[in-house]
C-alpha cells in the first residue's frame, strides 16, 4: 500500500469516527427529557371559579370527612382538593356578597361544582333559593401542617354497589389502580375512582388519559383522605 493511500485510509477511518460520535451526541439531546418542575402547593392567594351549592339535611350531625361533626349553621364547606381547615373566602358573582368558610368535607362530587356549602354559608350570600350558582373562591387562610395528598379521578358514583364493582374492574384492568369508596354518612352512594397520584397534576394528567382513551368526559380529580 502506499503513503497516499494509506493517507486516504486514515482520513475516511477519521471521518466514519467523527461521524459516529457526532450521530452519538445528537442521539443523546433526543432522547435527554428535561425534569418537570414540582407541583406547586395551595397558596394564600390562590382562586378558583365555578358553580357552588349548599348542603344541610340529612348531613346535618353526621361525621364530616375530617372527623368533626357538620352542623349545617356554622360556616364550613365542602371542596375536593384543598386541605382540610384551609380558609376559603367565597364570593357570589350574581350579586357579589360574600363569606369566609372552612373546610372540612370532600365534594360536592358532580361535575361542574366547585364547592359545597354549609346552610349558614348559602344564606350569607343568598344561595339558598337558587341552590345553585357561580362564585369565586379564594383561599385566605391555609393550615399550619399539610398533609401530603393522594390524588385520583372520580369516574363515576352509583346507587347500586354492583354497577361500582363493574366499572371499577373495566379501569383497574386498564390503568392498573381503581377503587370504589363510600363514606358512613353516605352507605347508599359508591364511588369509582382511578389512580392514586402525589399532585393534582399528575391526577389531571391521568384524568386527560381517561378521557382520551374512553371518551369519559365527567371525570374530575378528588383528593383521597383516609377513609
Amino acid at each position: 500500500m502506499t503513503a497516499s493511500r494509506r493517507r486516504s485510509r486514515i482520513g475516511l477511518l477519521a471521518v466514519l469516527l467523527a461521524a459516529l460520535v457526532l450521530g452519538g451526541c445528537a442521539h443523546k439531546k433526543r432522547t435527554g427529557r428535561t425534569p418537570a418542575p414540582p407541583a406547586r402547593a395551595p397558596m394564600v392567594g390562590d382562586t378558583e371559579t365555578g358553580l357552588a351549592s349548599w348542603y344541610g339535611h340529612p348531613y346535618h350531625g353526621r361525621q364530616a370527612a375530617d372527623g368533626e361533626i357538620y352542623d349545617m349553621e356554622t360556616l364550613v364547606a365542602a371542596h375536593r382538593t384543598l386541605p382540610f381547615n384551609t380558609w376559603v373566602r367565597v364570593v357570589n358573582m350574581a350579586n357579589s356578597k360574600s363569606v369566609d368558610v372552612r373546610i372540612i368535607d370532600r365534594g360536592p362530587f358532580v361535575d361542574g361544582r366547585i364547592i359545597d356549602l354549609s346552610h349558614a354559608a348559602a344564606r350569607a350570600i343568598d344561595l339558598l333559593g337558587p341552590g345553585v350558582g357561580p362564585v369565586r373562591l379564594e383561599v385566605i387562610r391555609l393550615p399550619e401542617t399539610v398533609e401530603p395528598g393522594v390524588f385520583a379521578v372520580q369516574v363515576g358514583a352509583f346507587r347500586n354497589r354492583d354497577n361500582a364493582d363493574r366499572l371499577r374492574e373495566t379501569m383497574a384492568a386498564r390503568y392498573g389502580e381503581a377503587r370504589v369508596v363510600s363514606r358512613a354518612d353516605s352507605p347508599d352512594l359508591w364511588r369509582v375512582v382511578v389512580g392514586a397520584e402525589a399532585t393534582i397534576d399528575g391526577a389531571a394528567a391521568l384524568a386527560a388519559r381517561i378521557r382520551d382513551e374512553t371518551g369519559e368526559n365527567n371525570g374530575f380529580v378528588v383528593r383521597l383522605d383516609s377513609e
